[in-house]
């Protein structure tokens, strides 16, 4: 029998429905599998802009099915893509005052993405103009650091991640997550990974799976995650799952598989744990 529990452990990364695309759990579906599980924390996420809104939803309808002692928060944030009129202090702000815990760049609207899905960058949302980035994103910065949460870089490109995270650093904002570096679409170098931790001091977000694209099944991120983690130093990875698919096994199976999967490699249970833990709740400013 494993050793893994996912007692108390927070993924600041899960897709549900509602959405365009069909999810594997809607809100409160996750909630009772996080309830079940004993998890603290799980941060929803959506290419459609805000989720602050429909945490607050499903908190009260944890405190209203199990009392209020379970233990387990969920969290939203807002991703800045195109629906909410892409870089908008506007929207930030008011889902911040909402409790938005992490702010992210363009997904869907990235030129990265949209360069690496065959459709035309011309048409994502410009970040960074000759070689710094736009006054809104220094506007969005100042609300981040204001209200101490999370910065993620979402599917932007490497060399837009460098310009971004070196001008979010001197603008004070102090926790950065570069998500997801190992997807093709964002495709960081090991070496870009490793910089981005040396000269910035970010957090590598690691996820489960990863979407190849054209009808592709998924392909495991777990023996590269736990290649990365021995290499970088487990002090700067965050394992989340990015999970919800319909083609993934459902959330809370997915952390638990994550889990083994590196205690087996070899990484010391208790790094298992900072990852899973110790760094998402200093990023959530909750209590360990």
């Amino acid at each position: 029998m494993s050793r893994v529990s996912l007692k108390g452990i927070c993924d600041m990364h899960v897709h549900t429905n509602p959405d365009l695309r069909t999810r594997a759990y809607n809100d409160l579906q996750l909630a009772d599998a996080a309830v079940r599980v004993g998890a603290r924390a799980i941060v929803i996420k959506s290419h459609l802009g805000f989720t602050v809104n429909r945490a607050a939803i499903a908190n009260e309808y944890v405190k209203r099915v199990y009392g209020e002692n379970t233990g387990f928060t969920m969290y939203g944030g807002v991703v800045m893509n195109k629906v909410i009129g892409g870089v908008n202090p506007e929207a930030v702000e008011k889902g911040l005052k909402l409790g938005a815990k992490e702010i992210w760049l363009p997904t869907q609207s990235a030129k990265r993405h949209l360069e690496k899905m065959g459709q035309n960058p011309a048409d994502g949302i410009e970040l960074v103009r000759d070689g710094k980035v736009i006054p809104e994103l220094m506007d969005v910065f100042k609300l981040v650091k204001d209200y101490d949460v999370a910065l993620g870089t979402a599917h932007v490109s490497p060399e837009e991640a460098f310009t971004v995270v070196e001008a979010a650093r001197d603008a004070g904002v102090k926790k950065i997550i570069i998500t997801h570096p190992e997807w093709w679409v964002c495709d960081y170098s090991i070496e870009d990974q490793i910089r981005l931790v040396k000269d910035y001091d970010v957090i590598l977000e690691r996820c489960y799976a990863q979407n190849m694209g054209k009808g592709q099944p998924y392909h495991l991120n777990l023996k590269e995650n736990a290649e990365l983690i021995k290499e970088v130093g487990y002090e700067h990875v965050m394992v989340d799952t990015d999970g919800g698919q319909v083609e993934n096994p459902d959330w809370e199976i997915e952390m638990y598989e994550y889990m083994h999967y590196l205690v087996e490699y070899g990484i010391p249970i208790e790094h298992v744990y900072h990852m899973t833990k110790t760094i998402p709740y200093r990023l959530l400013g909750i209590e360990e």
